[in-house]
């Protein structure tokens, strides 16, 4: 039997539960020439207003279907909404609602940072000419490059780069934002900033959906997440519940750290490490009060002991069974 097509009409009931959300997939696949299945029956439910961190290592599909998402590539089968319409059919409806910043900026080296975003702003059908500059001049300010904004674009840092690419996809009122690694390139200074511009955009009614390897940078500024691995959906859903449902790590704190580790081994405990006076492990499967009272009669000085709240890359391993590439 043919593969359905992305673009036949979907039937009445198949997306229940997804009307309110900004991006909905059901069984979306993407199989290249070749037999590389990269992107594999995605169900992905975006809700609008969220702030949506998109997970998973090189190789996982992350960027394939934003290439889906956005119209850039068309599925092998299963279907796709943005903003309550089929894509890519409803691209020239649905676009002009979206601001992307996917896979690193395109601009033109020869020309200013001003005059990029100017370029970009006169190539939007519905922008107004009569306000283009005072709309330029917002959005380089938006993203701390107005001091900048005379330089040509090829003196520009990668984080600056990445700043101006931001900057066009601001350039105006956006339903959906859809940022692809938004941080690359920029100083621990450039990433607070476009963290805390993110969250400006949230609370002003736009959903972003955002692609990253840096799992801190989720945890800190999305309410939602999913982690993709091998082009599947591992898992979805609110961050907190995410974390929630990851056991946490044990950490003792002693000057007797190489004993606590020997004694954590011998009572079941997973992963040990040692840290100077720290150790930590992943807690076995029986009362940690009698885990604790194993160290004190080994002679342990146990100055602390406790588990610490499950963080995403804890999610992240425990969902995927290995470490997170920062390749991304």
């Amino acid at each position: 039997m043919a593969e359905a097509s992305a673009t036949e009409a979907e039937s009445p009931g198949q997306w229940d539960g997804a009307d309110d959300a900004a991006i909905a997939t059901r069984a979306l696949t993407k199989r290249y020439r070749g037999g590389q299945l990269a992107v594999d029956g995605l169900d992905l439910t975006v809700p609008a207003g969220s702030v949506f961190g998109f997970l998973g290592p090189n190789g996982s599909g992350k960027t394939t279907t934003i290439r889906m998402l956005m119209g850039l590539i068309e599925p092998t089968s299963g279907t796709a909404r943005v903003l309550g319409r089929p894509m890519p059919r409803a691209a020239r409806t649905v676009l002009p609602q979206v601001g992307a910043l996917i896979e690193g900026p395109a601009l033109y080296g020869f020309l200013s940072g001003r005059d990029n975003l100017l370029r970009y702003d006169a190539a939007d059908p519905a922008a107004d000419p009569r306000t283009r500059r005072e709309r330029v001049g917002a959005a380089l300010d938006r993203v701390g490059l107005a001091a900048a904004a005379g330089k040509r674009a090829k003196a520009y840092s990668l984080g600056m780069k990445q700043r101006l690419a931001l900057a066009a996809a601001l350039l105006q009122p956006r339903r959906l934002l859809v940022l692809d690694e938004p941080t690359n390139g920029l100083d621990p200074q450039g990433m607070r900033e476009i963290r805390a511009l993110v969250r400006e955009l949230a609370s002003d009614g736009t959903t972003v959906f955002l692609s990253s390897h840096l799992l801190d940078e989720i945890e800190q500024v999305c309410t939602h997440a999913a982690v993709m691995a091998q082009g599947r959906l591992i898992s979805q859903g609110a961050v907190a519940d995410l974390a929630a449902g990851a056991r946490g790590r044990l950490v003792v704190t002693t000057p007797d750290a190489g004993e606590a580790a020997r004694v954590l081994k011998e009572q079941g405990a997973g992963d040990v490490v040692v840290a100077e006076d720290r150790v930590t492990a992943e807690p076995p499967d029986r009362d940690l009060a009698d885990l604790n009272a194993a160290l004190v009669a080994a002679g342990v000085r146990v100055r602390g002991f406790g588990v610490e709240r499950a963080s995403l890359e804890d999610v992240f391993v425990a969902l995927t069974g290995e470490g997170f590439d920062v390749a991304g």
